[in-house]
């Protein structure tokens, strides 16, 4: 397959309107409606603290019936699959199985064609080189392809192969670039140490545990069970409408982005992992310990699977600093963060995702940051809309 390059373009975040109407409507689910009447088909959200639990929606889940969007629905989570990923890999260093600053190569021998050594942490914050995801003869090359090759299967190995075929970026440990190729990477690290497959390493490592009945790796298998939220994109030119693709084989991205999960399960995960339950305080630590995302001026950082956004840029002075991970793929977009130690948290699932406007795809950001503070003193709006010009191009396929 091959690849489409689509411009990233500057995002204005709307910000819900005043008067008596919005006074009286909670302020997330303004945003949710504001960010659904600036081009989002359907938006669920959903936040919880130590006080319970709030639950939103706004737009269409079916644009053929006009149902309303499924707020318990299933989803895929695109590189939110990372901080599973991520988790995986630390509970492998917490069992004395692997060291963190050990070359890649020591368990995966001739993985890699590069004569560099790359090491497991470098994999886990992007500082390794690798190139970011697959090289342009595999993958999609215009908007039509990701519809009319949805069924095509990637094994675990080759997917990686048909990434590698590209150079380094960077000498590994000299930069940083997000690397959908890294998290695959460390996919098979985790088949390799235990001699199971992914998705069973994770059913009992985690979502087992955790009692996470929603939340599993598809591979390939291509479509989300019910209840699910459908993934909607533009891919063909009006008059053509909206294509579902909410059936999709995304083997490309086992360790990347391959995850399906709900709302609630995605929230439980982030207040086991940043409340201690998951991992010694020591791996937790270095999980949290950052390096700046390009672009950002400082506002975002990288951990190990696991982003730092400060709000203070967005908020004022004295907002706070949230944790967790945002996800991309055809049809759905996912933001899932929480406070530091995973208290008050909130997971925000929309579609389009790749198609979406510049004006719905920060207006979806909003929602989440509407959690955690009121986004109202100057300058917020073009923090956010930097932001999202940021992470969208990383995260997304392609730089979508």
């Amino acid at each position: 397959m091959r690849r489409l390059v689509v411009s990233a373009a500057c995002a204005v975040l709307l910000i819900a309107g005043t008067g008596t109407a919005a006074a009286e409507t909670d302020p997330r689910q303004a945003a949710l409606d504001s960010a659904v009447r600036a081009g989002n088909v359907g938006m669920i959200a959903i936040a919880a603290d130590p006080a319970g639990r709030w639950r939103g929606r706004a737009g269409a889940g079916d644009v053929v019936t006009g149902a309303k969007p499924d707020i318990a629905g299933r989803f895929r989570v695109g590189s939110v699959s990372k901080t599973f990923t991520a988790t995986l890999v630390l509970k492998l260093a917490a069992k004395g199985r692997l060291a963190l600053d050990d070359p890649i190569s020591k368990y995966l021998p001739g993985l890699l064609p590069y004569p560099e050594p790359i090491t497991v942490r470098q994999l886990l914050q992007h500082t390794s080189g690798l190139p970011r995801d697959l090289a342009p003869e595999y993958t999609w090359m215009t908007l039509p392809e990701v519809d009319t090759e949805r069924f095509v299967h990637f094994g675990e190995v080759e997917a990686i192969h048909d990434s590698t075929v590209q150079p380094l970026l960077f000498p590994p440990g000299t930069s940083w670039s997000y690397s959908n190729t890294g998290y695959n990477v460390l996919a098979l690290l985790v088949e390799k140490l235990t001699g199971r497959r992914f998705e069973q390493v994770l059913a009992d490592w985690i979502t087992g545990p955790l009692h996470l009945t929603d939340t599993f790796l598809p591979r390939d298998f291509p479509f989300v069970p019910d209840p699910a939220v459908r993934g909607y994109e533009q891919l063909y030119p009006a008059p053509h409408g909206l294509t579902d693709v909410t059936a999709y084989n995304l083997s490309r991205y086992i360790g990347a982005g391959n995850i399906i999960s709900s709302a609630t399960d995605l929230n439980r995960f982030f207040h086991a992992l940043l409340g201690g339950e998951l991992l010694p305080a020591g791996l937790l630590a270095q999980m949290k310990t950052t390096v700046p995302w390009p672009g950002t001026n400082g506002r975002l950082g990288y951990g190990l699977g696991l982003m730092r956004l400060s709000l203070a840029g967005i908020c004022g002075p004295g907002a706070p600093d949230v944790w967790g991970h945002g996800g991309d793929v055809p049809g759905y977009n996912t933001w899932s963060m929480s406070d530091e130690t995973g208290a008050r948290r909130i997971t925000v699932a929309s579609s389009p995702d790749l198609t979406a406007s510049p004006e719905a795809a920060s207006g979806r950001v909003l929602v989440m940051v509407t959690e955690f503070c009121t986004p109202d003193v100057p300058g917020a709006q073009a923090n956010a809309a930097r932001l999202q010009a940021a992470v969208q191009p990383a995260q997304g396929p392609r730089g979508w």
